[in-house]
């Protein structure tokens, strides 16, 4: 209780320190709590409403049935980002398979490397991966670094000052200190992407930062497997991709104008968008959220369609569940309607007010006939979800109000029933090795427990 009291604490601090969270756009009237949101044709915003009236026209005709022609046709509406075909895209579901293919990359490299994450630690993987680049920089790579403020603030500068004397490019996102800032400074707005991209060729983003939490892969039904609730050395399950194809430059895109926001020192003359061939048979979308911008819900919009459009299942994985009411609604009404909506989430997690502000949602959910597993022999820390087997996404957002309007966040959507497949399989090891949440047992949780749920609630806008 006293942990839970010290975060609880430092979340009220937070909330006196900071702007207030922007407001999601209301799903049902297409307006946002306390102001318009601006529906443009230019940026392809469409409310949850509108999304609506899409599905409508294509099950006129006749199309209700074709899970991937629907999700397609979804998808495009929503949102003005390309759908870019001709890519191969690998899943990765722990750290030491990501460091791996990482590595490889880095290894690879001949023109140049662009590496951003929220975390770079000073710890064996951090150091690993900082010692690479130096080694390719004196190889003649140009390397650019970019990290969050926050997510670094406990580093010491000797990591980021070893790779800048080496030569690598290194930028603070939003640093602290607004003096050291060369940007449009907002100390609420963070860099919670994790890019790396390698000579235009090949991309990585998802949910896995630089930090040895990672380092261990999860074994899933072992001895002592829920005896790691709540463990401080528990290992972590996140997840990550890497794309090869046309889409690597929409990535790529992403850094740059990062790295412009930021007032990062010029690049050199490389070019940094080179055309891909197609390398495989992989749809993809790359999604951001920028605060401030008429695209700044892109990602909510989007997933909200997506389980909107659901028509057999949706199974969602995410770290930090903390959703709004149009989440709550979309969520709902598809188990309704005789969907299979299954959420997998923590059973414990490094920040226990969100989990809790999460769990404050679970009874409403329930009765509505959405399945909740909680994951307890490892810190879950994913974000993904699974439509109808054919709509995928993978990325650094979670389904949390600081997600959807404070973070900047980058998220791939996959379309196609192979790498839909290969989400459910890594969806169904999980759902394995996770507890279910049954309603008549849940309602007799604790009272301590219901003051935890309640007090977090009052404070989810700000997590």
């Amino acid at each position: 209780m006293r942990s839970f009291l010290r975060v609880l604490l430092y979340g009220l601090c937070a909330v006196l320190l900071c702007r207030c969270a922007n407001p999601l756009p209301d799903p049902a009237s297409g307006a946002e709590p306390r102001r318009k949101v601006r529906i443009s044709s230019e940026t392809g915003l469409l409310t949850y409403r509108e999304s609506r009236r899409v599905i409508q026209q294509l099950d006129a005709r006749g199309q209700a049935g074709d899970f991937l022609a629907r999700h397609l046709q979804v998808e495009e509406a929503v949102t003005d980002a390309p759908l870019v075909v001709g890519n191969e895209v690998r899943l990765f579901g722990d750290g030491p398979s990501t460091y791996r293919a990482m590595e490889e990359a880095i290894g690879a490299a001949r023109r140049f490397i662009h590496l951003e994450s929220y975390i770079f630690e000073d710890d064996r993987i951090g150091n690993l991966v900082a010692e690479m680049l130096i080694a390719k920089r004196a190889q003649g790579v140009a390397v650019a670094v970019m990290v969050d403020d926050i997510g670094t603030l406990s580093v010491p500068p000797d990591l980021f000052d070893r790779m800048r004397q080496a030569g690598v490019q290194v930028v603070f996102f939003n640093p602290v200190n607004p003096l050291k800032s060369r940007g449009n400074w907002s100390i609420n707005e963070r860099s919670h992407r994790k890019i790396l991209v390698v000579d235009g060729e090949v991309a990585f983003v998802g949910g896995i930062n630089l930090s040895d939490v990672y380092a261990s892969r999860p074994v899933a039904g072992s001895a002592r497997a829920h005896e790691a609730e709540g463990r401080q050395d528990a290992p972590w399950r996140d997840t990550h991709i890497s794309i090869r194809g046309p889409a690597v430059p929409d990535v790529e895109r992403v850094f740059l104008e990062g790295w412009r926001s930021q007032g990062g020192p010029p690049l050199g003359d490389i070019d940094f968008l080179p055309q891909q061939p197609k390398r495989g048979p992989h749809v993809v979308r790359i999604l951001v959220n920028r605060p401030g911008s008429t695209d700044n819900h892109a990602i909510y919009l989007t997933l909200l369609s997506a389980i909107n459009s659901s028509q057999r299942s949706v199974h969602i994985t995410m770290a930090y569940f903390v959703p709004d009411p149009g989440f709550i609604a979309a969520l709902a009404d598809a188990a309704r309607r005789g969907v299979d909506v299954t959420l997998l989430l923590p059973g414990f997690s490094d920040f226990s007010i969100v989990l809790h502000a999460g769990r404050s949602h679970y009874e409403e959910l329930l009765e509505a006939g959405v399945k909740i597993y909680e994951r307890k022999d490892v810190l879950l820390h994913a974000k993904t979800a699974v439509v109808d087997g054919v709509w995928s996404t993978a990325g650094s957002s979670n389904l949390d109000w600081r997600s959807f309007t404070l973070n900047h966040e980058i998220n791939a959507v996959i379309l196609g029933a192979d790498f839909g497949s290969q989400m459910e399989a890594l969806f169904e090891r999980d759902r394995q090795a996770s507890v279910p949440v049954a309603l008549e047992q849940w309602k007799k949780r604790p009272l301590s427990d219901r003051l935890k749920e309640f007090m977090s609630r009052l404070l989810e806008r700000w997590l």
